[in-house]
């Protein structure tokens, strides 16, 4: 599985530009997903053009929340390829889920855990303050989970995963929201986490990113915009 970080305020190709914000590309054997549109559209076309990402070879855009870093470029998504599947969670604005039906060819609007289609699954809305869902993946038995803030926690996240699949889990990457957080609190969180390999970027922050590496060491797998990640 390939995963290809479009857009992120983590430096990682010095060719690509660097905003506040987080957009991945996510290549399976059965679909092309993006997982969300950072904060620019304009900055996260350049960006994927710069990697040879062509928006028309995606078949599903899925929104993990409605922070403005995360859905910034969803027009200029959607306006390359309208013939996509949206996933989005029930907490975004009922008239702008009113239009976003209009603009692409099917919108499906996420509460609780989902089997979505094939071997990908949402957590569901998760969190209090800000309510959130991940992108589950299933593959040979594995679980992939894909991230947009980890609002309500990277470790509460994976346990969900777990619950509900009953399976490892073998890769999680995305913003692990520790920005914020302690020292201790940190590496809590991290040492919590069961997944074989990580990679935490854009809400991390510089600090929980050097601790994540600490602890994962050779299972840490550095992100930013312009990184290029296949797991097998």
């Amino acid at each position: 599985m390939k995963f290809n970080i479009i857009f992120d305020n983590v430096k990682y190709n010095e060719n690509l530009q660097n905003l506040w914000g987080f957009s991945c590309l996510i290549k399976t054997e059965q679909h092309n997903i993006l997982f969300d549109t950072g904060s620019n559209g304009r900055v996260l076309l350049q960006n994927a053009k710069k990697m040879g990402i062509d928006f028309k070879d995606i078949d599903i855009l899925f929104i993990s929340h409605s922070h403005w870093d995360h859905i910034g470029g969803i027009d200029t998504v959607i306006e390359e390829n309208p013939n996509i599947t949206l996933i989005i969670p029930n907490t975004l604005s009922k008239h702008f889920i009113k239009d976003l039906k209009t603009l692409v060819k099917k919108v499906i609007i996420i509460d609780k855990f989902t089997h979505i289609i094939d071997n990908l699954y949402s957590t569901g809305i998760m969190g209090k303050d800000m309510k959130e869902h991940s992108l589950i993946i299933e593959e040979n038995t594995k679980l992939f989970i894909i991230s947009g803030c980890s609002h309500s926690g990277i470790d509460n996240i994976e346990k969900t995963a777990i619950k509900n699949l009953k399976r490892d889990v073998k890769f999680i990457i995305g913003g692990f929201h520790l920005m914020y957080s302690n020292e201790q609190e940190i590496k809590n969180t991290i040492n919590n986490l069961t997944s074989k390999y990580i990679t935490a970027t854009h809400c991390t922050g510089e600090k929980g990113i050097k601790i994540a590496k600490e602890i994962y060491q050779d299972r840490f797998i550095t992100g930013g915009a312009g990184a290029e990640i296949e797991i097998n």
